[in-house]
């Protein structure tokens, strides 16, 4: 599925370190052809040319919205896997889908978003029977076809130590998603809401105090907005007190008095 982006660096809240290497893989991906050609790095490294990340972290911390960054970043499209559908039950099946969806890539020069890549890339295991040397070779393909592709591949995970460590040594850049600090969640309130967005006496601090990621935040604010809009107010804290609730409700969380002292 391809990802439409629209996400620049100002809608990212992320430690600095993380930041950084983010840019190193900008840094990657658009000077690869003076590292590799000019510079010679490709004609005395045949092997790891390819330019392969792993964003790991809870749901809702941003991996998906950094890979859309970077996709903006770098003027190319992004194109995301759901590797549930691309994994068959039958031997060699997945390898051939695979292989599609790289010679596909290839031919556009997109960038690949391989979603809970714990599915496939998960930890190889002793041969016990055929099922497992069928899985583990489905794991030393995509190793090697991973590192045969010219682009930027990215994996998302939630269970970063599912995966095996073969793998992980492979991989160019490792990027952790932790849950964002109390100052990162007001940051991200701060930010999350459009400039033409009317807003009114929004405590950002006090927003804060909701134990919730990224990903959360912004659907909270969505549908604060459109609680508004329907009342024809601004977005207040009232608002966002009841899109709180409802988004609670739907991940079955109890919404404590701390986490809203203060709010109105």
């Amino acid at each position: 599925d391809r990802v439409e982006s629209k996400s620049s660096w100002q809608d990212l809240v992320l430690p600095p370190q993380q930041e950084q290497v983010l840019q190193e893989i900008v840094a990657h991906v658009s000077k690869r052809a003076m590292v590799y050609n000019n510079w010679g790095f490709a004609g005395k490294h045949q092997r790891g040319l390819g330019i392969t990340a792993l964003f790991s972290g809870p749901s809702g911390t941003g991996k998906t919205l950094a890979a859309d960054v970077l996709a903006r970043e770098l003027h190319l499209d992004l194109y995301k896997v759901e590797l549930s559908s691309v994994v068959s039950k039958y031997i060699g099946e997945t390898e051939k889908n695979l292989e599609r969806i790289f010679d596909a890539a290839e031919t556009g020069g997109v960038i690949l978003l391989f979603d809970e890549a714990d599915s496939i890339f998960g930890k190889r295991s002793d041969v016990k029977d055929s099922k497992d040397r069928n899985a583990n070779m489905e794991v030393s393909y995509l190793l090697q076809r991973m590192e045969a592709y010219p682009g930027l591949a990215i994996l998302t995970t939630n269970l970063p130590n599912s995966l095996d460590s073969a793998f992980l040594r492979r991989l160019r850049f490792v990027v952790p998603f932790a849950f964002p600090s109390a100052t990162q969640r007001s940051e991200i309130w701060r930010r999350v809401f459009p400039t033409d967005t009317p807003i009114k006496d929004l405590k950002f601090d006090k927003l804060a105090q909701l134990n919730v990621a990224g990903g959360n935040i912004r659907i909270i604010a969505l549908n604060a907005a459109f609680l508004a809009a329907n009342a024809r107010e601004p977005v207040q804290m009232k608002h966002i007190l009841q899109a709180t609730q409802t988004e609670y409700t739907k991940l079955e969380k109890l919404l404590t008095g701390v986490e809203i002292a203060g709010w109105v």
